[in-house]
């Protein structure tokens, strides 16, 4: 299976710059392109409502959070749905 060439550029775009809260892919003509950006805004309802419900989709979701001590993280999640 082919990746497109964007998806490898926007992935490393949210992971080193954060341009993006999630990116949602799809397989289109044997090959995984995106479909989705979700800007740096965005919330995970916002990610959760741009998936469909009876279609399979892959992403990747910028989770912001703070620790017990209070130092602000970052995680990237990968999610098939």
């Amino acid at each position: 299976m082919a990746v497109n060439d964007e998806c490898k550029l926007k992935f490393q775009a949210l992971k080193s710059k954060r341009n993006y809260r999630f990116i949602v892919f799809k397989i289109e003509d044997r090959q995984v392109v995106v479909e989705k950006l979700g800007g740096p805004e965005e919330t995970y309802d916002d990610f959760h409502a741009s998936l469909p419900e009876d279609e399979c989709r892959y992403a990747v979701y910028d989770f912001d959070f703070v620790t017990d001590e209070s130092c602000q993280k970052s995680k990237i999640f990968f999610v098939a749905w």
